[in-house]
Formats: structure tokens, C-alpha cells, sequence
């Protein structure tokens, strides 16, 4: 796995498992991972490690629940 410059990335983060992969495109993906959901901080360190090697240019984010928006709230970023 090499680092791969401009590439896409994306999260799909489920209540049993994230799964992660980055790629130029949808149909060219150059690596993927699963990664049990665990503790949030043991899962999100090991989500982090996997994007490490690469400069993304944006991230997407697919969760099973709703994500607060509001930049004010005290639970941004949460999965509500």
C-alpha cells in the first residue's frame, strides 16, 4: 500500500463495523479496510491509522444514525 496523492476517501460506520477505503474514483478503489466497532476511541484510533498514509482530497461519511450539523451544539460531529 503506497500513499497515494488526491485520492477519495470513505467511511461507512455502522453499529458492528466501519469499513474504510480510499481510491481515485468509485470504480478504482486502491485500498479498503473492515474495522469492528469497538470502544469509540479504539475504533476511530484505528480509522485514523488506516487514512495516515494518504492526502485526501475530502472525505465522506455514511452512519447509521443522524450526525449533528449544528457547528453551536455541544455534541457536533456526534452521531445523534
Amino acid at each position: 500500500m503506497g500513499a497515494a496523492l488526491h485520492v477519495y476517501g470513505g467511511i461507512e460506520a455502522g453499529g458492528t463495523k466501519f469499513v474504510c477505503a480510499v481510491g481515485e474514483a468509485p470504480h478504482n478503489i486502491e485500498a479498503s479496510t473492515w474495522i469492528p466497532t469497538t470502544a469509540p476511541a479504539e475504533t476511530l484510533q484505528q480509522v485514523i491509522a488506516f487514512f495516515q498514509p494518504y492526502a485526501l482530497r475530502s472525505l465522506g461519511l455514511a452512519a447509521f444514525g443522524p450526525i449533528d450539523l449544528d457547528r453551536a451544539s455541544p455534541t457536533y460531529g456526534n452521531i445523534l
